[in-house]
């Protein structure tokens, strides 16, 4: 970058607002150089200091007996039995996704997975959560076939199943699409590595790929809003290398079984610049780093350009003395660059050098962190809104008629054209990937153990009621993680939202939170990690509220779990939960009657649990093998998953056929299909836990009947549901 002079115009267009370049100014006690400037705007980036969102995160849970590290690491660590630890974490690349899908959503995969090996970890399962605008918007066929491409192409070159997530469509993200990405790693519990530098005298070094161009400010960028000229910042979009990523893996796990590592941090946002303070704000120490010994691709990079770059695949580590060419020797090996870049002292300060010693920055590390922005911005909460009588928004055709609309609109139709492009096989320990139960299942390798893995949120739900949105994120992962059979252990958060300067959109924020801890709290469902994306906005248009959740669980026996499939003739279907009746900010009152209003559905914390509890026991138990947690579209839709997933039919008897008690999507709510002989068992427990239940039909046929309503044969409702999302990408569908 050319030497510009620092003025408070440089500022402001590094992202700085006045009072805050004002208090840099007073940090410094002169004006900063170009790169210490660049390292403040970066670190007090809402990105990486979480300025406007921080005293909000704080009134999470984080804590419980089996959590061994919460917020504040690379990513969060549960304690699953046996000497053995997950550890997992989700995180945005939003707007790089939008600007160019394929490498956008490449290196946000990327990024995820060093979050997780970083820290000792094996990655054995990756999930999304994804969000685009209206399918009659020009740009979204062009970004969902980037963004999975991306996807797809760097987690099935590294070797890592991709085994589920979520995928929506919605005008609200016309402008801003989402691009959340969730790894799960494995790894000892006495084998856990942190990011905190210590030693004095210890050697700072750089391994991985060399240091290019790529990604400068890209943290910057993601703490705006998008403007007519956001494409333009295709520079800022970092570039991936998969095949790299491996070796980065595999070197990075083999010197992990040897004593050198004191400390290893991911260069991810902010690269250089935040992987160094925050190793010495940990630590509670100084760093002089000479950037002539940092490995570079391009010519003449200044060190602006170094410490700022996001160039992707790098670490930085602090080593024991002596270990160095032990160390050396095994990337060397992997083929992957290794430099010795500098030393720590405890004077606190990072000095930069470059140019044969000059010194470009020196400057205190504290302050980078400690004095980063802090507010507790003006917000507003959500108008309420009404409660619908489902009986004001009776069926406007036939009940088999709703059924088809419903499986064929796009957040229910299958997404096996996108999950059919991840190979979730790779590893060979997936049990179940996506849509064969409500949670992935992944063996914990070499055990009877399975991790349930699940990404979940409904934004409409956020949109209408944040508070009861967030809840009712956190529940649906609990009970997806129930509805396979697995104990929810904790869980991740993406929290995506539009500008917090605006008061109505921080209000979003602060209700999220609300409802996400009042849940986490009565579920015994920890935060254990996390990322923030805000200013999802364009054009002063701002996404869906969307505070996406990634929930992991365990199950004991691998082999005592629960797919959704109908998978045999004469089972007895029954529901668990009580009757629907609820069609606020449902996809029937959305798809039927082109309506997005209403309160979303209240959620029973203590009748959630005990539900929860009373499923998962019985499929512990092996009296249930089909189940299905009643969710978008209600009890129909549930059931015609179940049919499609099995191909297979089902004759229902209920005795309310109204749209409410159909497609209303109240909560706490399962199908599960059993036995004839163990029916009667399972009604039995219900009754003695205070759990409403009901028989409501038998397994059986090609058709779904509904006693009263008609019929469909299941082949033309998985033709329905199967046929959406293929039609629309070869634009055969709008």
């Amino acid at each position: 970058m050319a030497q510009r002079d620092v003025t408070p115009a440089l500022a402001a267009e590094f992202g700085l607002k006045p009072d805050e370049y004002a208090l840099v100014l007073e940090i410094m006690g002169r004006t900063p150089s170009l790169t210490e400037l660049g390292i403040f705007s970066v670190m007090w980036s809402e990105h990486c200091s979480y300025k406007s969102s921080k005293v909000w995160l704080k009134t999470l849970p984080t804590k419980a007996p089996w959590v061994i590290q919460g917020p504040g690491e690379n990513a969060g660590v549960i304690d699953i039995g046996d000497g053995q630890a997950a550890i997992f974490k989700m995180e945005s690349h939003n707007h790089p996704s939008f600007i160019e899908p394929y490498q956008g959503a490449a290196t946000g995969v990327g990024g995820i997975m060093r979050d997780v090996f970083t820290m000792g970890a094996r990655p054995v399962a990756n999930m999304n959560a994804l969000r685009f605008g209206a399918p009659s918007h020009p740009k979204t066929r062009h970004l969902v076939n980037g963004v999975v491409a991306g996807i797809g192409g760097y987690g099935n070159c590294m070797g890592v199943p991709t085994v589920g997530g979520e995928t929506n469509f919605h005008k609200a993200y016309n402008g801003n699409i989402l691009v959340n990405a969730m790894t799960v790693g494995l790894a000892d519990t006495d084998k856990i590595f942190y990011s905190a530098a210590a030693g004095i005298g210890f050697p700072v070094v750089y391994v991985g790929s060399k240091t290019g161009r790529d990604g400068i400010h890209g943290a910057t960028m993601a703490s705006t809003e998008f403007t007519e000229e956001s494409e333009e910042k295709r520079p800022t979009v970092q570039v991936g290398d998969p095949f790299t990523e491996k070796l980065l893996l595999e070197a990075c796990l083999e010197l992990m079984r040897e004593d050198a590592i004191v400390a290893i941090q991911d260069m991810g946002a902010a690269g250089l610049t935040s992987s160094s303070v925050e190793m010495c704000s940990k630590g509670g120490l100084g760093m002089v780093m000479d950037l002539d010994a940092v490995p570079q691709r391009e010519e003449n990079m200044d060190p602006y350009e170094i410490m700022l770059s996001e160039s992707q695949e790098r670490m930085l580590m602090i080593l024991k003395p002596g270990s160095e060419e032990r160390a050396r020797a095994i990337f060397h090996k992997w083929e992957l660059d290794f430099a010795v870049i500098g030393t720590l002292n405890d004077s606190g300060r990072l000095v930069i050098t470059m140019h044969g010693g000059k010194v470009y920055a020196d400057m205190e590390v504290a302050p980078l962190v400690d004095k980063a922005p802090e507010y507790k911005r003006p917000w507003e909460p959500t108008p309420a809104q009404p409660e619908i009588d489902a009986a004001s928004v009776s069926l406007p055709g036939s009940v088999i008629d709703a059924l088809k609309v419903l499986v064929a609109c796009p957040d229910v139709a299958s997404k096996r054209w996108i999950w059919e492009q991840y190979d979730s096989q790779v590893m060979g320990d997936t049990i179940a990937r996506s849509g064969e139960a409500d949670a992935a299942l992944v063996r914990v390798h070499g055990t009877k153990k399975a991790l349930a893995i699940t990404t979940d949120v409904s934004p409409r739900y956020c949109q209408n009621d944040p508070v009861r949105g967030g809840m009712q994120a956190v529940v649906e992962a609990w009970r997806n993680i129930s509805a396979a059979g697995g104990l929810p252990l904790a869980i991740t958060d993406n929290m995506n939202f539009g500008n917090p300067e605006k008061p109505r959109i921080m209000g979003q924020f602060v209700g999220a939170c609300q409802g996400m801890s009042e849940a986490c709290i009565a579920l015994d469902f920890p935060v254990v990690s996390g990322n923030v994306s805000l200013y999802n906005e364009t054009e002063g248009t701002g996404i869906l509220p969307t505070p996406a959740i990634g929930g992991v669980g365990i199950l004991a026996d691998a082999s005592r779990h629960a797919r959704i499939a109908l998978d045999r003739d004469g089972l007895v279907l029954i529901a668990i939960g009580g009757k629907g009746a609820h069609v606020g900010a449902s996809l029937y009152l959305r798809e039927l009657h082109g309506r997005e209003d209403g309160a979303p559905p209240a959620i029973d914390l203590k009748a959630e649990r005990r539900n929860g509890e009373l499923v998962r026991k019985a499929i512990e138990d092996g009296l249930v093998t089909v189940c299905h947690d009643v969710a978008d579209g209600g009890l129909l839709v549930t059931i015609a998953e179940m049919c499609m997933a099995g191909k297979r039919g089902a004759s229902l008897t209920l005795s309310d056929l109204g749209a409410g008690a159909l497609f209303g999507e109240d909560q706490s709510r399962y199908v599960v299909a059993v036995t004839a002989d163990t029916a009667e068992t399972l009604l039995r427990r219900c009754g003695e836990a205070g759990v409403p239940a009901e028989r409501i039909g038998t397994s059986g046929g090609v058709e779904l009947t509904l006693a009263g309503a008609g019929a469909i044969s299941v082949n033309e409702l998985a033709t329905l549901n199967e046929g959406w999302l293929p039609d629309y990408m070869s634009g055969k569908a709008a």
